[in-house]
């Protein structure tokens, strides 16, 4: 029995592609969610963005913190995998990465300085509210990983 394989560029060529999005849990003593408001949506979103070509999640988030909220982070451990199936307008699924940022002091949070050409905002709120201000696909997240950062373990969320 003959097997034919594609040739290499063919076979990865028709397979399925995904995006992929890092973002940060970031806490303040209260127990608060560090959410932002970014100027070209109608909605808040966690700090973090998309993943570069070939640049692995946790240094996507790493540099995502660096440009929005202008600190250099250690980002600490992968909190949440989660998979959103594509919608409109975005026609490829999304695979995002949460991790943890840490728990911010008052002196930290007073060193926050915002990326005025990409945000109008940020805030720490209560984790029902960031439920109200993030998109669906993205607020629960934020439940999962004080959830997964409380257990010391990977929370996956596979459904949408």
């Amino acid at each position: 029995m003959s097997h034919e394989f594609l040739p290499p560029a063919q076979w990865y060529a028709q397979l399925p592609a995904t995006y992929a999005a890092a973002c940060a849990l970031i806490t303040d003593g209260a127990g608060r969610v560090l959410v932002v408001k970014p100027n070209y949506r109608d909605y808040w979103n966690l700090p973090g963005g998309f993943v570069d070509r070939n640049e692995p999640p946790h240094e996507a988030c790493a540099r995502e913190l660096r440009e929005e909220i202008g600190l250099d982070l250690e980002v600490g451990e992968l909190l949440v995998i989660d998979w959103v199936p594509e919608m409109e307008p975005r026609p490829r699924p999304l695979i995002g990465w949460m991790f943890d940022a840490g728990t911010f002091t008052p002196d930290v949070i007073a060193t926050i300085r915002i990326q005025e050409d990409e945000l109008d905002d940020y805030a720490f709120v209560t984790v029902e509210r960031a439920g109200e201000l993030l998109p669906s696909t993205v607020a629960p997240r934020v439940p999962a990983a004080l959830e997964a950062r409380r257990l010391g373990r990977t929370i996956y969320l596979p459904k949408h």
